[in-house]
């Protein structure tokens, strides 16, 4: 690793524009692979723009002490059809966004020709369409052991980026940019980044560069 940046994040849904601006400034993602499942995070939730503001989806997981399991072995639960209820969310919350019929195919075949056992599989699929979707430049590797304080020279931004907690960023300011139901409820900052994709393209990484602040 170097002299490269390397930052330490866990794998997340579909997560917000800040976990990418995250991304656009380091070489290395790290993920952490040897976590255990933690409740209340972007784990297993996205927030999109719905019609009636902020939207959460939440993907369900196998009943069990996930608490207490390597982040791997998580199962997802199919005793509901979630994933046609998510991508019937995302098409109704952006049918007309400018460019939902350059990425329909794509999502769609994500969400409804592809059965995930586990939640890190189906996350890390969409995370590689995400980044290789919106020109993202970064090695991704995994961790091979649990660290409870981050190796020196990485930045260690593990639960930072979260639903519950804030932490403070000084380093990213959300870019506005046109959302689809702007004219109801005003631009919703920070959502997962398909709102972003959905509705600026492969511009969405000048959304992202300009969301970072860098210091004067």
């Amino acid at each position: 690793m170097r002299n490269e940046k390397v930052i330490l994040m866990e794998l997340q849904y579909m997560p917000p524009v800040q976990y990418f601006a995250k991304l656009y400034e380091y070489d290395v993602l790290l993920l952490e692979s040897q976590e255990n499942y933690t409740k209340g995070s972007y784990r297993n939730r996205a927030h999109i723009a719905g019609v009636n503001g902020v939207q959460l989806l939440s993907i369900p997981l196998r009943k069990g002490k996930n608490s207490n399991q390597n982040i791997r072995h998580v199962h997802i639960a199919y005793d509901e059809p979630w994933h046609g209820i998510h991508w019937k969310s995302i098409r109704s919350a952006y049918g007309n966004s400018p460019y939902f019929k350059f990425y329909t195919d794509d999502l769609k075949n994500l969400f409804l020709n592809k059965r995930y056992e586990y939640l890190w599989d189906f996350n890390f699929e969409l995370l590689l369409y995400f980044i290789h979707t919106i020109g993202i430049q970064i090695r991704i590797e995994m961790t091979s052991e649990y660290y409870r304080k981050a190796p020196r020279g990485v930045d260690d931004w593990r639960g930072k980026i979260s639903p519950k907690i804030k932490v403070p960023d000084p380093a990213f300011n959300p870019c506005f940019y046109a959302q689809v139901f702007e004219d109801r409820h005003g631009f919703l900052p920070n959502l997962s980044i398909i709102d972003a994709l959905l509705c600026n393209g492969r511009a969405a990484l000048s959304i992202i560069r300009k969301s970072i602040m860098y210091p004067d």
